[in-house]
């Protein structure tokens, strides 16, 4: 999780809501930037449990059944929304048309709401669901409802967190609260190692011993001109248990991590397996919550099994920070241009009232 200072703290004065909470990766994600979160929603009482632990709200249940009245006012919608595929009926009723899928939620509080900002987050596959039929239901809803939006795919290796994982960001403006939108997804490259993350002896990390690992590839890592060690930012794969399916694959810390699942079969589901000083092991829960931003005193479940799933249920923090500076970078662009319209609006009439007194003298 990124550090951000006061002065940076841009969306202060903001509140939002934050749908399919989970454990509150979102909910983080704004704080960090001034923001207050003035409701949640999350179905899964477990993940419901940790985030009132960790943010001090309680959240409220599962969505379909709390109606878009009983919702505070707020600025900003977050959440990351399951992906299911919508009955398109063809008669293009707007958002009806989503009706009887977790989508539909999210449209008729934006319909009553009509919040500032929306910011949401799915499954990489999302922009190929249904053949691309499900994404677009999505974009042309919001664009009915008024907003500009903006998607793109990006992988939490390149925003300094060892962890791969591709997922869709949506980005939407409404188009009544902003009059000069230029919004664009950031793009970093940055460099970092499953090894900068790692517990020293972790007593919650599964320890896999079984006479069918097979370690077959040995990784060295190569140096540059300036005799420092080139990261990979993507995983590495050394080995395999059994015959190398899906959670029997065996990574080197010095890459990334395969991306955490809340599911997932094999001796390693959920989080992969890893060769750590000798030992074929998975990660620990903090390993877990550290490829995925949170901070250092997130309260973890007391479950192993149950931490894992939180965690590969959530989004990566360090990746909706970056995205949030450029949510405020066009937040500020447009308050500036408004300040601008505002003070030639003023001119103007100064102008007007100065012209009208001369023709008023010369009538006179």
């Amino acid at each position: 999780m990124l550090n951000i200072e006061n002065h940076n703290k841009t969306l202060k004065g903001l509140n939002f809501i934050d749908l399919f909470a989970g454990i509150g990766g979102f909910h983080y994600a704004l704080k960090s930037f001034g923001a207050n979160c003035v409701f949640a929603s999350e179905i899964d009482e477990k993940a419901s449990k940790i985030y009132e632990l960790n943010h001090h709200i309680k959240p409220k249940g599962d969505i379909t059944t709390i109606k878009e009245q009983d919702i505070p006012k707020h600025d900003i919608l977050c959440g990351g929304f399951p992906c299911q595929a919508f009955s398109i009926s063809g008669k293009q009723k707007g958002f009806e048309d989503t009706r009887g899928t977790l989508f539909f939620d999210i449209a008729r509080i934006v319909d009553y709401h009509r919040p500032k900002i929306l910011f949401l987050e799915n499954v990489k596959n999302f922009a190929r669901h249904d053949n691309g039929n499900t994404l677009k239901t999505v974009i042309e809803t919001l664009e009915r409802l008024n907003y500009k939006v903006s998607y793109k795919v990006l992988n939490t290796s390149n925003f300094g967190l060892p962890q791969n994982r591709e997922r869709i960001y949506i980005v939407a403006f409404n188009k009544n609260e902003f009059k000069d939108i230029k919004f664009s997804f950031p793009l970093p490259n940055l460099f970092s190692s499953l090894e900068d993350i790692l517990e020293e002896v972790p007593t919650d990390a599964k320890i896999i011993e079984r006479e069918d690992i097979s370690i077959y590839k040995e990784y060295n890592p190569t140096k540059n001109i300036f005799n420092e060690i080139d990261l990979p930012n993507k995983p590495i794969q050394i080995g395999k248990v059994n015959k190398g399916g899906q959670g029997e694959r065996i990574y080197h810390p010095s890459g990334h991590a395969i991306t955490l699942s809340a599911y997932g079969g094999g001796v390693g589901s959920k989080t992969g397996l890893y060769k750590i000083n000798g030992v074929i092991r998975k990660l620990s829960p903090r390993e877990c919550a550290r490829v995925q931003g949170f901070p250092e005193d997130f309260i973890l479940p007391k479950s192993t099994t149950e931490a894992q799933k939180q965690f590969g249920n959530s989004v990566s923090i360090n990746t909706l920070q970056f995205i949030l500076k450029e949510i405020s970078n066009t937040i500020q662009h447009n308050d500036r241009k408004s300040r601008v319209r505002l003070t030639d609006s003023q001119k103007w009439i100064q102008e007007r009232e100065g012209y009208s007194s001369k023709i008023q003298q010369l009538a006179n």
